[in-house]
């Protein structure tokens, strides 16, 4: 119960704090013009990458790559 209490105290905080910032339009996240262009391209290369590697994932898996192969462990008998 008390671990619930200090959960709610906590999220209480940051609630309290955002709306802080809200409401007295407090901006710390001032950039330059350089700034928004590095942040556009780490998240459009970011979103390229990830939805890359999922179509890699599932075409894999649509090929059967992913299937687990029987490997015969057994030595073989030498004539």
């Amino acid at each position: 119960m008390l671990r619930v209490f200090f959960l709610i105290v906590f999220w209480g905080a940051i609630l309290a704090v955002v709306t802080f910032g809200v409401l007295t339009d407090w901006d710390a996240s001032a950039m330059s013009i350089h700034g928004w262009i590095a942040l556009t391209l780490g998240t459009v290369l970011s979103l390229v990458v990830g939805g890359g590697l999922m179509s890699l994932v599932f075409y894999s898996a649509r090929k059967g790559y992913d299937d687990r192969i029987e490997m015969d462990t057994t030595p073989d008998a030498k004539d």
